[in-house]
């Protein structure tokens, strides 16, 4: 079965990973899966919530934004961005950064990565989590060399990517018309030991059994190892 952009079922769209696209913060990518492009800097701060200080841990946390333009045929508002799906999703790429960073070497500092969506056709979140985890990485390099860590807290890679089931078969890496028309949507977050940090499936048009779960999940870890030398080689070559 050929998809309707010609690409086989456990195949990716395009992917690229721009470094440091913003020359004012800490560290920064441009990420595009096919037509879904991202801008995603990390800022770092030399504080804590107030419910960390003293602790000798630091804190990372996302903020997650489509932005007007972004997505055709409707205006993406402001206001929406800090309510409902974008707050959702802001929480998921935190939780799935978190889970590769060990706070309490990074010392106490706050590392806020912001992803912007300024093109979407399906898979932002995905997007934003393996670009974001780049722009991570880039501001700790600067925390390390400009704070003197003896070790860097990065404990893992992670990286994330969409999967379907449409007509009975999984589908890697939808785009929109995909996963506009797709009886499951699969989103998978993954570190580089094989470990599992989120999975959010959801039947749209029918359940789906056990069989049907192990297909897109042997798909997604797929995708999520290819995001991983993507990953290494932009941060190889900086």
């Amino acid at each position: 079965m050929i998809r309707h952009d010609g690409r086989a079922l456990d195949s990716m769209r395009s992917v690229a990973i721009e470094r440091d696209y913003i020359k004012n913060t800490d560290g920064s990518v441009l990420v595009k899966f096919g037509d879904t492009h991202v801008i995603c800097t990390a800022t770092v701060e030399t504080r804590v919530p107030p419910w960390l200080a003293g602790s000798g841990k630091g804190w990372v946390t996302a903020e997650y934004a489509m932005l007007p333009g972004s997505a055709s045929g409707r205006r993406i508002s402001r206001n929406a961005n800090q309510k409902g799906r974008a707050l959702e999703i802001s929480r998921l790429i935190g939780r799935s950064l978190r889970a590769v960073i060990d706070l309490k070497a990074l010392g106490e500092v706050q590392i806020t990565v912001d992803c912007d969506v300024i093109q979407a056709d399906g898979g932002t979140r995905t997007a934003s989590i393996t670009g974001g985890y780049v722009a991570l990485c880039i501001a700790v390099e600067n925390i390390i060399e400009e704070m003197g860590l003896p070790v860097s807290p990065i404990t893992n890679q992670c990286a994330a990517i969409s999967v379907g089931m449409l007509q009975g078969q999984g589908h890697l890496d939808l785009d929109y018309v995909e996963d506009s028309s797709a009886d499951v949507d699969l989103n998978l977050v993954m570190t580089s030991d094989s470990s599992i940090i989120e999975v959010q499936g959801t039947a749209e048009g029918e359940s789906f059994n056990r069989s049907k779960l192990n297909t897109m999940l042997d798909l997604g870890e797929k995708g999520i190892n290819e995001l991983f030398a993507l990953q290494q080689s932009v941060l190889n070559h900086g």
